[in-house]
Formats: structure tokens, C-alpha cells, sequence
């Protein structure tokens, strides 16, 4: 454990300590690590032929000709770029700086950076109970969203998503009119900071990106202060490339029409994918514990002296990405916990009671609060993205295969939450804690049922795509997620079969999204 945990520690330090800046400080002004200029090894000039995954078409949505580089609306555009070049201030140098590194990676960063900003759950209150935060009024008191692992991961998987589709209908467009870069019509313009890209400029792949982006994270992230510095990134990204002198006036204009016009398209499946239903009535909470008693069971109870409902446990009814409900609910029932009152059973709590106590080793302890991800940080789906940036980073991807890959990595991470929020519900099993008061977690009790565990459906998911993107580590991230998964039950948090189940459960659904890799066209 120690080797395995040590060098995943090196491997993420950097993306890890954003999380804690963003948890302590609540600030949207430090946003990123330092990236340096994207020059892909591959620029991926085929992804307009890539299957996407709400389009039914690259195409699909209209996008009207260029003028052409002789005009002389062009010609009056590409004076406006040397007019911008030759004014540029350092804000617009910074900003150019910034997202010349890459933004598929930079908007996973501020989402990731929202996520850990709005991973707080709402405080009692006065009258004993706890409000839900509400969408309708997010700057209310609690402020909208409650950002728990469910709602990240559905963050993750549409803004990730929108992306690709955008970008793939970019590329499908740049192909069709190939209008030439400001510097390729005009020698006498030399980009600033970022690389001069052969491929046409027609529309713009930032413009489309930052618009379709600031689309769907206003609605995930709707208080005036976040949509406003969302705001503020959607701008520069949109104009970076004419200040740099890598784009006019009209492709991003273009691009930015593309963009909004695609998360249209998108936003219909997120209104109506069920999430409106994941919370429930208390009728309905009381009614998954009445089933499990019926059985004879013991069901789950919230361990909070104010006893709290339960986390979103109605999200296994969400639709999700790499198979159909029905299919999703069949995979998530295959491996049942043990009977409450088995001897296997009490075996299992003894052991997660020795590992809070005599097994509470330095090094164990240390791997607990690693693969902790509790409140105020991005979640297991968010360390995950994170290690999954250091690899795209390392492999000099071009955005529009780190899209790709990010929308297979948090849709299998979507699934792999509704898949285990369908087992929580279905089971109701207690936590260690419950079974055995005396038991003292190391890091908390989630306020949710244990059977089976969300840390190793996530990290075994994340493993198995991340496994078929970067196939010679595939050995590394599998130890990954065991490590990942043990963590919980080092913690006390959860029981060894929840942690076994649930990287079974994470390896068939990550299997589901590779699976969809291995026909959408990536070469």
C-alpha cells in the first residue's frame, strides 16, 4: 500500500492543492494550475467524423459559409486583430497565457474548483430541520447547489459531454469551409503565446467551447458570484485568439452561435433526465426503510443528532449515459450484501473495528484522508479527474480528444453514481457505526446508506476507462481504485463488501463507456 499510495500522492499534488485552496478559501480567483502552451502531438484534424453523443449528426445544427479571405468585410477584420495586437494590456496577456494551455483542461479545472466551493451541506436550522437548496433562488440561504457526489458527477458528465459534441461539430465545420488563420492569410501577424495551428480557424473551437461551457455550468452553478466570474472566463476565452491573432472577429462569432445553438440540444436531455425526482418526501424515504424492515432486515438511519434525509436517494432513477435504465438497475442488484443478522456478517463489523483501532496505522491513516473527497472538496469523481488531467497533459492531447476522453471518463462516472445510489436505495443497508455504535470513523459518516460503496464504484469506473485511454498504466490505476476502495473500510466507513461489490459494480459499468470508445471513431 505504502508504494501505491506515495506515488499517487506525486502524481496529483498539484491538481489535490487547488482543491484545498478553493475548500479553505471559498474564492473563484485563484483558478488553475499553470499549464503550459498546447501544441498536441496529434491535432486530430478527423474529429468531425467522430460519433458524438447527443447529435445525431456533426452537422446537425446549421452553420452558415464563411466570407472569403479576399473580402473586404475579412480584410476589415484582420486590421481589427493587428489593431488588438498592437493595444494588447496585460490582462489580455494573462488571460492569453491562461488559456493557451488548453480549455477542456481549464474548464474542468473551475469546475472542479465549484464543485469543492459548493460540496458544503446545508447547516440545521433553527427549527430543527434541513433546507433544501433551491434553484429557483440560489443565492438564498443554503446557497444552490449542494455539490455531493451525485450532483458533481452529473456536473462532470454534461458539461464534459456538451464539450465533445460541440467540438467534434467544430472540427466537421473547420473541415467543410477550411477558412484560413489570421496568419496564414497575413504574414505580418505572429501569434502571441500560442501556437500557430494548421488547422482552419472557421469557426472557432474556443469560442464553441467556452460558449457551450458557460451554458450548462450557469445552470449547475447559478448564485450571482459564480455565474459572474463564469462570466468573466467565458469572455476571455471567446476573444483570447483574436488578441493573440490566431482568430477574427467572425469565426468566433461563429463559434460562439455553434456553441450555444449545440447546448440547446443538450440541455433538453439534462431538464428531463429525472434528476428532479432524486430527492423525494419523507413518505418516500420512510417507505425504503418499511421495505427493508418487512425482510426482516435492519435499515439504514441517519447518525446525525438531527436525524438528516438521506443524499439524493432517488438519483438510481436518473437516466444514464452507456446503457438504459433497466439494464442499469439489473447490473446493480447481481451482487447482494450479506443478511443483517449472519454470522458473516458480524465478522465483517469486527473487522472494520479493528481497522479504526488497532490497524489505525500512520500510513493507513494517511491513504483514509487522501481518498477522503468528503465535504468541501470536488469529490471521488473530481480526484479522478484531476489524475486523469496529468495523464492528457503528459500525452499533449489536442482539445478535441482530452473532450473524448473526459466525456467517457465522467459518463462512466455518472453511471457508476446512479448505478450505486440504485444499490444504496435498494439495500438501505446501515453503516458500521450504526451496526456497532462503539465503532469511530476516521473521517465522518456519510449521511447515506453503506451497501454498496460510492469510492469504489467511482475509482473502479475511472480505472477501467482510464485503463483502455492510457493502456500502460492500466495496471497503476487499477491499484489505484483498490486503494481507493480499502481507504473506506480503513476509514470505518464502510464494510469489506460494500467496497468488493462496488468495484465489481464500477468495472462493468467503466466496461459499458469502453465499450462506447471502441466504436465512436477515435483512431
Amino acid at each position: 500500500m505504502k508504494s501505491s499510495f506515495l506515488s499517487i500522492k506525486k502524481l496529483i499534488a498539484a491538481t489535490a492543492a487547488l482543491a484545498v485552496i478553493w475548500a479553505c478559501e471559498k474564492s473563484l480567483e485563484r483558478d488553475g494550475t499553470e499549464l503550459d502552451t498546447l501544441v498536441p502531438t496529434k491535432v486530430d484534424a478527423d474529429a468531425g467524423t467522430w460519433k458524438p453523443y447527443i447529435l445525431q449528426t456533426a452537422t446537425e445544427v446549421a452553420l452558415t459559409a464563411p466570407e472569403d479571405v479576399s473580402s473586404a468585410n475579412y480584410q476589415k477584420e484582420l486590421q481589427e486583430v493587428k489593431t488588438a495586437m498592437g493595444n494588447i494590456s496585460d490582462d489580455q496577456r494573462l488571460a492569453i497565457r491562461y488559456w493557451a494551455g488548453g480549455g477542456i483542461l481549464r474548464w474542468n479545472q473551475i469546475m472542479r474548483s465549484l464543485v469543492a466551493k459548493r460540496n458544503l451541506p446545508p447547516a440545521e436550522n433553527a427549527t430543527g430541520e434541513y433546507p433544501i437548496p433551491n434553484s429557483a433562488n440560489p443565492n438564498a440561504d443554503p446557497i444552490f447547489p449542494f455539490a455531493n457526489p451525485p450532483y458533481a458527477s452529473r456536473s462532470y458528465a454534461y458539461v464534459s459531454v456538451a464539450q465533445y459534441d460541440a467540438l467534434v461539430a467544430a472540427m466537421a465545420y473547420k473541415q467543410q469551409y477550411k477558412r484560413k488563420a489570421p496568419y496564414q492569410v497575413d504574414a505580418s501577424i505572429t501569434p502571441v503565446i500560442v501556437s500557430k495551428s494548421t488547422l482552419p480557424s472557421y469557426p472557432s473551437e474556443d469560442a464553441v467551447m467556452a460558449a457551450v461551457s458557460y451554458e450548462f455550468l450557469k445552470r449547475l452553478f447559478p448564485s450571482t458570484e459564480d455565474t459572474l466570474f463564469l462570466y468573466k472566463k467565458k469572455e476571455e476565452q471567446k476573444w483570447f485568439k483574436l488578441w493573440a491573432g490566431a482568430s477574427t472577429r467572425s469565426d468566433i462569432e461563429a463559434g460562439e452561435k455553434l456553441g450555444k445553438a449545440i447546448a440547446t440540444k443538450i440541455l433538453a436531455r439534462y431538464s428531463s433526465d429525472g434528476m428532479r425526482n432524486a430527492i423525494g418526501v419523507k413518505a418516500q424515504w420512510d417507505s425504503l426503510s418499511k421495505r427493508v424492515e418487512e425482510k426482516g432486515e435492519v435499515a439504514w438511519k441517519s447518525l446525525e443528532d438531527a436525524p438528516r434525509p438521506p443524499m439524493l436517494p432517488f438519483f438510481g432513477n436518473v437516466k444514464p449515459w452507456n446503457m438504459t435504465n433497466p439494464e442499469l438497475q439489473q447490473l446493480s442488484i447481481q451482487y447482494p450484501p450479506l443478511s443483517y443478522n449472519s454470522a458473516e456478517f458480524k465478522k465483517q463489523v469486527a473487522e472494520v473495528k479493528e481497522y479504526v483501532t488497532t490497524n489505525a496505522t500512520r500510513e493507513n491513516i494517511a491513504i483514509v484522508h487522501f481518498w477522503a473527497d468528503g465535504a468541501g472538496t470536488y469529490t471521488p469523481p473530481g480526484h479522478w479527474n484531476a489524475i486523469a488531467e496529468k495523464y492528457i497533459v503528459a500525452d499533449k492531447q489536442s482539445e478535441f480528444r482530452a473532450a473524448r476522453n473526459y466525456a467517457l471518463l465522467n459518463t462512466a462516472m455518472m453511471d457508476a453514481a446512479i448505478s450505486c445510489w440504485y444499490t444504496k436505495s435498494y439495500y438501505y443497508f446501515p453503516r458500521p457505526s450504526q451496526a456497532d455504535p462503539s465503532i469511530k470513523t476516521l473521517t465522518g459518516v456519510p449521511n447515506f446508506p453503506a451497501f454498496s460503496s460510492g469510492h469504489s464504484t467511482f475509482s473502479a469506473a475511472a480505472a477501467t476507462v482510464l485503463g483502455y485511454l492510457f493502456p500502460s498504466d492500466e495496471a497503476k490505476f487499477n491499484s489505484m481504485a483498490s486503494e481507493a476502495s480499502m481507504s473506506r473500510l480503513m476509514g470505518g466507513i464502510h464494510y469489506r463488501m460494500d467496497c468488493e461489490s462496488g468495484l465489481k459494480y464500477g468495472k462493468l459499468i467503466g466496461a459499458k463507456a469502453v465499450a462506447r470508445g471502441q466504436q465512436d471513431g477515435v483512431k
